[in-house]
């Protein structure tokens, strides 16, 4: 079994969702997180997850949408991911690259799903792009003002730096398609390195199609070949990776059963 930790069903329609998890349990996904970039769009993921028992969810605001509203506080991501299909808040983060919203409401953003993670007691999910020294820096702050928490940096494609800031804290690393991609040599050197206990998959669909897809809408069956290549470049087999992690996402999301 291989485990999509991280994609957007709610991209798709209500009849698309029904094929695309039955074409992700054909293929050995048998399981997928469907992920909050929205708080007041939560109730939507939460349906999706109660739909489908292959479904989980998380809650939260992605940094993209972090200015479109007053951030939430600690309080209301929490009392939002009090729900038996949710298991991790977020994805939050930060997000330099398009800059969609002011950096300090994103940092502000940022501390608060952290915050709520540590009180609720669930893995955070981060989105990082063009940031890597603020994302650590913040990690690292949250860390030793409240103590630890278990966080994943999502769809891996940062720098060597903050993979190895992450790892030294506790966080775990997943990959999506670049990790296939022709041009992603540094991506997969980083991949060579990541323990292998710290190292889940995802496909972040509907974006980011693995080779030999690339080009087309993303789903969650499309998991088995990002956990091929990583299988390559770990030098294990691909029932072993499949194997390792599931057993990472259900030691990071232990809400999940």
């Amino acid at each position: 079994m291989i485990i999509d930790s991280h994609c957007h069903l709610d991209h798709f329609s209500a009849e698309d969702q029904a094929e695309i998890v039955t074409r992700a349990e054909r293929a050995g996904v048998a399981r997928m997180v469907t992920i909050g970039t929205r708080l007041h769009q939560a109730p939507v993921q939460k349906a999706i997850a109660e739909r489908f028992s292959q479904v989980w969810c998380t809650v939260g605001v992605h940094p993209q949408q972090s200015g479109e509203n007053d951030i939430p506080s600690v309080a209301d991501i929490v009392a939002t991911a009090d729900h038996p299909r949710v298991i991790g808040i977020g994805e939050s983060g930060l997000d330099y690259f398009y800059d969609k919203a002011p950096r300090d409401v994103q940092q502000e953003s940022f501390r608060r799903h952290i915050r709520a993670a540590r009180e609720a007691g669930l893995p955070l999910c981060i989105h990082a792009r063009d940031a890597d020294e603020d994302v650590a820096r913040i990690l690292a702050e949250e860390q030793r003002a409240g103590g630890s928490f278990a966080f994943l940096l999502h769809c891996f494609s940062s720098g060597r730096g903050l993979a190895e800031a992450a790892l030294a804290m506790g966080g775990y690393l997943s990959f999506s398609g670049i990790v296939t991609f022709p041009k992603s040599e540094e991506n997969r050197a980083i991949a060579r390195d990541v323990p292998l206990d710290r190292l889940l998959v995802e496909t972040d669909s509907p974006f980011l199609a693995p080779v030999p897809l690339r080009g087309k809408r993303c789903e969650p069956a499309y998991t088995v070949h990002t956990a091929r290549v990583l299988a390559e470049v770990k030098g294990v087999a691909e029932a072993e990776m499949a194997r390792i992690t599931t057993e990472n996402f259900h030691r990071l999301y232990a809400k999940a059963a």
